[in-house]
């Protein structure tokens, strides 16, 4: 495993499936939280992320390897804060 590629050894398709993996759980906190929000202006933010998220996830090239990676490191990181932050 490289710095620059903690995939090395992965073909580039299935690099693709952990993005769109990714891409749904980071989506589905999102939706919770729309949903769970205390006023309508919360939840506008919320659902607004999860369109930005679709959009993102569809402008990334299914063959663009080190976009996908990052994308894949930035959500998981985004991930682990709102699973942090509800504690």
């Amino acid at each position: 495993m490289t710095a620059s590629d903690p995939y090395e050894n992965v073909p580039t398709a299935m690099v693709y499936d952990t993005f769109a993996e990714t891409a749904t759980r980071l989506s589905g906190y999102y939706n919770s939280l729309s949903n769970a929000a205390a006023t309508p202006e919360e939840r506008t933010r919320w659902w607004e992320k999860v369109m930005e998220l679709r959009d993102t996830k569809r402008a990334v090239p299914a063959h663009d390897r080190a976009r996908l990676i990052a994308h894949i490191e930035q959500w998981r990181l985004e991930i682990t804060r709102i699973k942090d932050a509800r504690g």
